[in-house]
């Protein structure tokens, strides 16, 4: 679905950017173009700090829970190696069962927390994106703004609109649920 609105999209862009180089004058009369770091705001705006310490207070437990059963697997299985040339096979072969079995319960741990922080991340960047868009359209609107892009390979600094976004933002109350 996406790929083909992005193919219906690329000749509208390109019949746009032949209007400008066509018609530089008029394009430059006419329309009134901004830019917006996105990588900025979601890295400098009060609302994605914000995010990240809420994520950083809401999984740092988790974390330092696993860290806690990594640093206990590695002393159970240094000791097993210390111990593994004394002990009889059968105690060899049971104590190797619990090592593995400890590994794949870490494992498992590991995985679910990664998806759970994966999953909480992207919901917290989306809701900042949101609010991010809201003030960009604001300003756009309120300025008189044709069109503003998020994504560029150069970018004159005179249409960079960043500073007044993250202005508006780190000014802005954050919304209530």
């Amino acid at each position: 679905m996406e790929m083909r609105l992005t193919q219906r999209l690329v000749p509208v862009f390109a019949a746009m950017v032949f209007a400008f180089v066509a018609h530089p004058a008029a394009a430059q009369e006419s329309t009134k173009i901004g830019f917006v770091s996105l990588d900025r705001i979601l890295r400098d705006s009060n609302p994605a700090k914000a995010a990240q310490a809420k994520l950083e207070s809401e999984f740092s437990k988790r974390q330092k829970d696993l860290q806690d059963a990594n640093g206990r697997l590695k002393a159970t299985a240094d000791k097993f190696d210390k111990d593994s040339p004394v002990l009889s096979d059968s105690e060899r072969t049971r104590r190797q069962r619990e090592l593995a079995d400890l590994d794949k319960d870490f494992q498992r741990r590991q995985r679910e927390f990664n998806e759970d922080i994966n999953q909480r991340k992207n919901e917290e960047l989306a809701a900042v994106v949101e609010r991010a868009n809201k003030v960009i359209r604001s300003i756009a609107e309120g300025e008189k703004y044709d069109i503003v892009f998020q994504d560029a390979v150069y970018v004159n600094p005179k249409i960079d609109m960043t500073d007044k976004v993250l202005k508006a933002l780190n000014a802005a109350p954050a919304p209530t649920k």
